[in-house]
């Protein structure tokens, strides 16, 4: 697709729906039902995740219609770093308007807005498996720092507690014990 002019705006009261309209689309490209998702894809929603004095989204216009967003947070890569650091948590253009120059536009954005708050470096979370979103970002110089893992709270209760109160009907366990019929069968008997 041919470039653009792409006008950025930071996201404000009047730019709330552009987001919400965006965010629902990323939703449904994503495979989000509507009724399977924990978080409302609406107004309110958008203007709650704004209203944080960390967190600052800017809106990607091409003749006047939405086509992207981005949402950013001042963030630190360690809670013990010297050095501030803001973090894209949240790029998305619409297919149509992608390879385009929309997304370099919006991180633009996000350049300056680091610069002119002092941040020293610029962070974002990209899904280990979209292969266009880990290319776009490495050729703005983005590199792998960490792999971030995630589970459920139940999941790691279970883990942290073990088995221990559970019966010990493991398949490795079942496996031995049929070894060890099988050697006693084996055996000679006297």
């Amino acid at each position: 697709m041919a470039r653009v002019h792409v006008q950025v705006r930071r996201v404000d009261e009047t730019r709330v729906q552009d987001v919400t309209m965006l965010w629902a689309q990323l939703r449904a490209e994503a495979g989000v039902v509507a009724e399977a998702g924990s978080r409302r894809c609406d107004a309110d929603a958008v203007l709650a995740v704004l209203s944080r004095p960390e967190t600052v989204a800017f809106v990607g216009l091409v003749d006047g219609s939405a086509v992207g967003y981005v949402v950013v947070t001042d963030c630190a890569l360690n809670p013990f770093a010297d050095t501030a650091c803001v973090s894209v948590e949240q790029l998305f253009v619409l297919k149509d308007a992608r390879k385009s120059g929309v997304a370099k536009a919006l991180m633009a954005a996000v350049a300056a807005y680091a610069q002119r708050h002092g941040a020293e470096q610029i962070a974002c979370s990209v899904p280990a498996g979209v292969r266009d979103a880990n290319r776009f970002f490495a050729r703005l110089g983005f590199g792998p720092l960490v792999t971030r893992r995630i589970t459920s709270t139940a999941a790691l209760h279970r883990k942290l507690a073990g088995d221990s109160d559970l019966p010990r009907f493991a398949l490795d366990q079942v496996l031995a014990r049929r070894r060890e019929a099988r050697l006693r069968a084996a055996q000679p008997s006297h």
